[in-house]
Formats: structure tokens, C-alpha cells, sequence
């Protein structure tokens, strides 16, 4: 399976990008938020990559990080979400977004997403709620930092194992704290939907500050 590709963008369309690596044009389908942060024609650019195999068809759907990618896994196994629908939710929210909600349990979030209807947008919180802890501890992986700096040279590959790196500014300050947090005895759905909530009041908290906000939500009411 194609993991990674990494080359020059030949051409962008409304929902996917040609990449040309060393000669061989991959068409790659994204989200709108994926495709809006591409460059344009001409320019390097590495995606990670997932592909679906159909009886008629094969397509490749791209990324710009691990969680993405994760993501995209996790919501096509859900009855009733296809890739279409997926990229969707994806594009909406961004992975960040995803973990976000599906951490929190937040049914309007998903279902705010292009043809993702309240019934499908529950299912997909109840079948994925227990997955979000795990997605949120791998952090954002991204292309450039996982496998280096592009190439400014033609001298492009298609990877098969790309490594995994944190990249996002919070990323791995949301990874530690779940970490710190299951270290106490909270588990991961409590920890992973208390970390998902202060990331999303305090974006650039670093890992105290997420713990101490977090810990803050935990404690019993009284």
C-alpha cells in the first residue's frame, strides 16, 4: 500500500491534486481544509496517503498528518460513512476537530459537516467515542518533519512506512498530558475528553497547563 508520496504538484482541482513523482502522475483526492493549505502548481509538496481499493476503481485520498489519516480510517468504518463523506467531516473540523468532538461527544459538531446527516453523526460519537484516546496520543504527525525536509529536486519517492513525529503545537502537549493523566487512574475516555476540552478554551496551553485545566474538570462536583 502507497503510505507517503512526496513530489511536485502538477495541477489542483476542486477536490484533488495530481502529484508528479519522478514521472508518474498520482491523483490524490483531500479535504477542502487539506486542499486550502496545499501550494500551488509547480511547488513540492508530501502527503501521507490511504488507499481504498474498489472492484472498478482505486483511489488515493491524502494528508497532511497521521491523525488525519487515523481519522479518515476510523470514520470510513462506520456504516454510513463513506470517503465523501468522511473528507467532509474532516474538512469541517480538521483532525484537531475530530479528536475534539468525538472526545466530547459533540453530535452537532459532526453533523455540521456536508451530508452527514444527526442519526449518522451520532453513530459515528457512540462507535468512536472509545478510539479518541488513543488517535489524541499520537499527536499530529506531519509529512515534512517525519521524513525530513522535500527534496527541492526532482529526486522524489513513494514511501511505504512513513515514521510517526509530533508536529502540531499542541499536539504533543495534549499527548502528555493523557499520558500524565492516566498515570493518576483516570481513564481514557475521562482523560481524553478533559484534555479535548481545555485544548479547545486554550489552543496553545503547554502540558501543565492542560493538566492543571483538565484535572480542573475531573474533580468531583460538589
Amino acid at each position: 500500500m502507497i503510505g507517503k508520496l512526496s513530489g511536485r504538484i502538477d495541477y489542483r482541482a476542486g477536490d484533488h491534486v495530481l502529484i508528479d513523482v519522478r514521472g508518474v502522475g498520482y491523483m490524490v483526492y483531500c479535504s477542502d481544509r487539506t486542499l486550502a493549505g496545499l501550494p500551488g502548481a509547480g511547488e513540492v509538496v508530501a502527503l501521507y496517503t490511504d488507499l481504498l481499493v474498489r472492484e472498478d476503481n482505486l483511489q488515493l485520498f491524502g494528508f497532511t498528518s497521521l491523525v488525519e489519516k487515523e481519522w479518515h480510517r476510523l470514520l470510513m468504518s462506520v456504516q454510513g460513512i463513506g470517503a465523501k463523506a468522511s473528507l467532509a467531516i474532516l474538512g469541517a473540523l480538521g483532525a484537531d476537530g475530530v479528536s475534539r468532538a468525538i472526545a466530547l461527544g459533540d453530535v452537532t459538531a459532526i453533523k455540521a459537516a456536508k451530508g452527514v446527516g444527526p442519526k449518522t453523526a451520532q453513530r459515528v460519537v457512540i462507535e468512536l467515542k472509545d478510539k479518541a484516546p488513543g488517535v489524541m496520543a499520537m499527536g499530529t504527525g506531519s509529512v515534512a518533519e517525519a521524513m525530513g525536509e522535500v527534496p527541492a529536486s526532482d529526486d522524489f519517492d513513494v514511501i511505504e512506512t512513513p515514521k510517526r513525529k509530533i508536529s502540531a503545537p499542541n499536539a504533543s502537549a495534549q499527548a502528555e498530558a493523557l499520558s500524565a493523566l492516566g498515570n493518576l487512574g483516570y481513564s481514557p475516555s475521562d482523560a481524553a475528553g478533559a484534555v479535548a476540552e481545555a485544548a479547545g478554551v486554550e489552543p496553545d496551553a503547554d502540558v501543565s497547563t492542560l493538566i492543571r485545566s483538565a484535572l480542573k474538570l475531573l474533580a468531583p462536583k460538589s
